[in-house]
C-alpha cells in the first residue's frame, strides 16, 4: 500500500497519525482537571456528598486519561529527532527551549501534584488536596500555552533571526513567545478543550439518566455539563470568528481553502456552504453558496473584496480538499454544540431537563464529538499551512530527515499496530469505566496505590501453621 508514497508523504502521514491520537487525550484531560477542580471545590464549600462521589468517579477516569496522553506525547516527540531532523535543526534554537519549558513547568507541576489529588485527600487534609487538584488543572493549561506558543510560531513565527547556518536563532523571546496568533489559538483551543469535556461528561450523565432518571450523580453531572455548553459554546464561536480574522491577516492561503476561494471577488465573496473543490479546474462543483456573505464575516462589510487562491503561487497552496471539508466538519459541530445547548435551556426552564429521553439520547450521540471537532479544527491548522512547516520561510520538503521511505513505512505500520492494540484497550477501559454510575465504589481502579515489598503490615503468625503464616 505504501510502495509508491515518499519518504516526506510516509513522514506525514506517520506524524498526523500519532498527533491525532495524542491530541484527544490533552483536549480531555484539560477540561476534565478544570471540572475536578470545581468538583471539589464545591464539595468543600458545600458538603454535599454529590459532588464527593462525582469527584472520585471523574477522577479515576482522569488518572487513566492524562497516563494515555502522556505515553502518546512522548512517542510523537521522537519523530522530531527521527523523521524531521533538518526541522529540529534549524528551528531548535527558537523551539527547543519553548518545549523544555513545558516539561520543567507545566509537566512537572502536574506530576509532582497528581498523586496528592488522586490519594491524598485522608493523608494531607482537605485544604493540600484541593490545592494540589488546583495545581494539576492549573499545569494542564499551562502545558496548552506552551504547545500553543510552539505551534502559533511555526504558523506565525516572530522575534528570530538567521544565522549563518541557516537556523533560526531568538532575538526577542517576548515575540516569540507571544507571537500574533498565539493568544487566539490559545482561547480557542482551551475553549475546544472545555467543549470535549463538557460533550463527554453529558454523554455519560445522558447514559445513567436514561436507565434511572433519579441518579442524583448523574442529574448533577449532566446538568452541569449542560451549563458548560449554553456558555462556553458561543464563547467558542466568537472566538473561533476573531481566529479567523487573525488568519486572514497573516495566513491568507488558508483562509482562501478554507473558504473554497479559487477565484477573487472584488466585488464581495460568496460564503460557500457545500461544494466539491476541483483542484484540476481550480473551481467548487456544485457549490451552494450565499452571495457576499463571506465578505460580510471576514471584512464586516458585504462589498469588501476578497482575494482567492488565483493571486497564490501554485506550489504554495495547501491542499484545497481536505482543509475545506475540515473546516466545516469544524464549524458543523460547533454550531451543533449550541444547538444542544439552547435545547437543554429551554428544557430546563420548562422543568424537563431530566426527564427528557431525546435530549438525553443526543448528548450521548454527541458524547464523542468534542473529539471530532479537535481533530477536524487541528487538521485545518496543520494542513492549511502547507506547504511550510514554519509558514512562508521553511518548506515541509525541506524539513524532512535523511530517512527512507521502506523505513518510515516500517515504523508507521509499527505504529498503526501498536497504537490500535494499546490505546484500542485503553479507550475501551476508559468507556467500560464510564458505563458504571458515579455511585460505584470500584470502576476496575485500586482505590489506593499498591503497597510495594517490605511495607506491607505484617501478617499475623500462628503455631500450629505449618507455613508460618496464618490462613496461608
Amino acid at each position: 500500500m505504501f510502495d509508491t508514497m515518499t519518504a516526506e508523504t510516509l513522514a506525514r502521514m506517520q506524524f498526523a497519525f500519532t498527533v491525532s491520537f495524542h491530541i484527544i487525550f490533552p483536549a480531555f484531560s484539560i477540561g476534565l482537571a478544570s471540572y475536578l477542580a470545581v468538583l471539589n471545590g464545591l464539595w468543600l464549600k458545600t458538603r454535599d456528598e454529590t459532588y464527593l462521589t462525582l469527584f472520585n468517579y471523574w477522577k479515576k477516569i482522569f488518572a487513566v486519561a492524562f497516563g494515555m496522553g502522556v505515553v502518546s506525547g512522548i512517542v510523537m516527540s521522537y519523530q522530531f529527532g527521527t523523521n524531521w531532523s533538518v526541522f529540529s535543526d534549524k528551528t531548535g534554537p527558537v523551539l527547543g527551549p519553548l518545549m523544555a519549558y513545558e516539561v520543567l513547568s507545566a509537566f512537572f507541576l502536574e506530576a509532582g501534584f497528581l498523586g496528592i489529588m488522586l490519594f491524598g485527600r485522608e493523608r494531607v487534609g482537605d485544604k493540600l488536596h484541593m490545592f494540589a487538584t488546583a495545581m494539576v488543572a492549573f499545569g494542564t493549561l499551562m502545558s496548552a500555552t506552551w504547545i500553543l506558543s510552539v505551534n502559533s510560531w511555526m504558523q506565525t513565527p516572530a522575534g528570530y533571526s538567521m544565522n549563518e547556518l541557516g537556523q533560526f536563532v531568538p532575538e526577542d523571546w517576548w515575540q516569540i513567545v507571544f507571537n500574533p496568533s498565539f493568544p487566539y489559538r490559545l482561547v480557542h483551543m482551551v475553549l475546544a478543550a472545555y467543549l470535549t469535556t463538557a460533550l463527554v461528561v453529558s454523554g455519560v450523565g445522558g447514559l445513567h439518566l436514561l436507565r434511572d432518571r433519579e441518579d442524583a450523580p448523574a442529574r448533577r453531572m449532566f446538568s452541569m455539563a449542560m451549563w458548560m455548553l449554553v456558555v462556553v459554546a458561543p464563547l467558542q464561536i466568537f472566538a473561533g470568528d476573531a481566529h479567523g480574522l487573525n488568519t486572514l491577516e497573516h495566513q491568507p492561503a488558508k483562509v482562501m481553502a478554507m473558504e473554497g476561494h479559487y477565484d477573487s471577488h472584488p466585488d464581495g465573496a460568496p460564503l460557500i456552504l457545500f461544494g466539491i473543490p476541483n483542484p484540476e479546474e481550480k473551481r467548487i462543483d456544485y457549490a451552494i453558496e450565499i452571495p457576499k456573505l463571506s465578505s460580510l464575516i471576514l471584512k464586516h462589510h458585504w462589498d469588501a473584496p476578497l482575494a482567492g487562491l488565483d493571486t497564490i503561487p501554485d506550489e504554495d497552496e495547501p491542499p484545497v480538499m481536505i482543509v475545506f471539508w475540515s473546516f466545516r466538519v469544524m464549524v458543523g459541530l460547533g454550531f451543533a454544540m449550541l444547538g444542544l445547548g439552547a435545547w437543554s435551556l429551554w428544557r430546563r426552564a420548562k422543568g424537563k431537563l431530566y426527564a427528557d429521553r431525546w435530549l438525553h439520547r443526543t448528548a450521548i450521540l454527541m458524547g464523542p464529538m468534542g473529539f471530532v471537532a479537535v481533530l477536524a479544527g487541528w487538521i485545518t491548522t496543520e494542513v492549511g499551512r502547507q506547504p511550510f512547516t514554519v509558514y512562508g520561510l521553511l518548506r515541509t520538503s525541506d524539513s524532512l530527515a535523511p530517512v527512507a521511505a521502506p523505513a518510515v513505512a516500517a515504523s508507521l505500520i509499527a505504529f498503526i499496530v501498536v497504537y490500535f492494540f494499546i490505546f484500542g484497550a485503553g479507550t475501551f477501559y476508559l468507556l467500560r469505566m464510564m458505563n458504571k454510575p458515579a455511585g460505584t465504589v470500584r470502576l476496575g481502579l485500586r482505590d489506593a496505590p499498591v503497597r510495594a515489598a517490605g511495607i506491607t503490615p505484617i501478617q499475623e503468625t500462628h503455631p500450629d501453621d505449618a507455613h508460618g503464616v496464618k490462613g496461608d
